[in-house]
């Protein structure tokens, strides 16, 4: 008995902090600056990403080769969770008065996105 436990007590913590990462490298337009991004972000968060699972950070290189470029990092629970939050997102685009049409025009105005990595989060 107490071998299984020994063994259920170390696959636990792995199992509660394993999750989705979603990168996204943008860089701002001329017209954006990074607290005007952060505080998308913030409203993001607020206004959709707590009732889809999804909540984000920006990162912002301070030692880098790429200086230039910002890193959105979302996280959800694991990866079926990021598909059905990617889900709602684009079937949310659908609707211009949608929330995430609203915040979607907020970021394609600030930044171009550059590339997309996701990553599982152990």
């Amino acid at each position: 008995m107490g071998k299984v436990l020994s063994i259920f007590m170390l696959i636990v913590p792995l199992v509660a902090f394993a999750g989705h990462g979603d990168v996204i490298e943008v860089q701002l337009t001329e017209d954006c600056s990074v607290a005007e991004y952060v505080k998308i972000k913030d409203d993001f968060n607020e206004q959709w990403g707590k009732k889809n699972g999804y909540l984000s950070e920006v990162f912002v290189p301070v030692q880098s080769d790429n200086l230039i470029s910002l890193y959105w990092v979302g996280r959800t629970a694991n990866a079926a969770a990021f598909g059905k939050a990617w889900d709602q997102w684009r079937n949310d685009l659908g609707d211009a008065n949608s929330v995430a049409s609203k915040l979607w025009a907020r970021f394609q105005a600030c930044s171009k996105n550059m590339s997309r990595t996701g990553y599982d989060v152990l």
